[in-house]
């Protein structure tokens, strides 16, 4: 298994409560140190006895840690989604995702491989769609600290809790009866599917207020927000 000192380290040195990055601190502070972390632990082959509980702190590290390396060589940008004479590059933005650049136990990765083929399709946890971020605002918060084994469940049914309970991700207007949710559980409404017959039948035992959702919910989705997750020193 990895170690995760390092990167937890540098998450609760620059990422605050509330998810926020502070990019321009870590890249004038300690700009090497995540990339000196990721090549000095992922360039031996990993084990193939390691269990669930495992996999799922390793991989969930390792998404979030090569997108946050990647937003620090490029800061300062406003967008992950870049635009061209204002009009957005999706296919730029496509290639961030796609591109298989990151060479880990002896193969080559892209952010899309690690999670759609192992988080997703591996591990069917879906719970890990609020916690691998974009660096978006739209997308999960940035927790301020790593994943670890022995606490990932107890870590992930608090990011669904944090997300669902995120006004800006998630809330239910009372006047016209309709859930307004974050375009993830449109995205990936398969996962959810998986857990409960509907989207607000999944989002129900999350949502702390006193009302009935059930698959007869109204359901209307956010625009998203693809500024980036950061904040100002």
């Amino acid at each position: 298994m990895l170690d995760f000192e390092v990167w937890d380290k540098l998450l609760r040195q620059y990422v605050d409560q509330e998810g926020r990055v502070n990019y321009a601190a870590w890249k004038t502070e300690q700009p090497q140190v995540l990339d000196e972390w990721l090549s000095s632990q992922t360039r031996s082959f990993l084990k193939s006895n390691i269990n669930t509980l495992e996999k799922l702190a390793l991989w969930i590290n390792l998404y979030n840690a090569l997108t946050i390396s990647s937003i620090l060589k490029r800061y300062p940008l406003d967008s992950i989604l870049p635009k061209i004479f204002g009009v957005p590059n999706w296919l730029a933005f496509l290639w961030f995702f796609q591109r298989r650049v990151y060479y880990i136990f002896g193969q080559h990765y892209s952010l899309a491989q690690i999670e759609h083929q192992i988080l997703r399709n591996e591990l069917q946890e879906s719970r890990i769609h609020f916690a691998i971020v974009c660096a978006s605002v739209g997308c999960p918060l940035l927790r301020s600290g790593a994943y670890f084994p022995e606490q990932v469940m107890q870590q992930l049914d608090e990011d669904a809790h944090r997300f669902i309970n995120n006004p800006q991700k998630v809330y239910y207007d009372f006047d016209n009866q309709t859930l307004y949710c974050n375009k993830i559980f449109k995205w990936y409404r398969q996962d959810f599917l998986k857990v409960a017959s509907s989207i607000p039948e999944y989002i129900h035992p999350y949502l702390k207020i006193d009302v009935s959702l059930t698959a007869a919910t109204s359901v209307s989705y956010l625009d998203y927000d693809w500024s980036l997750n950061h904040r100002i020193s």
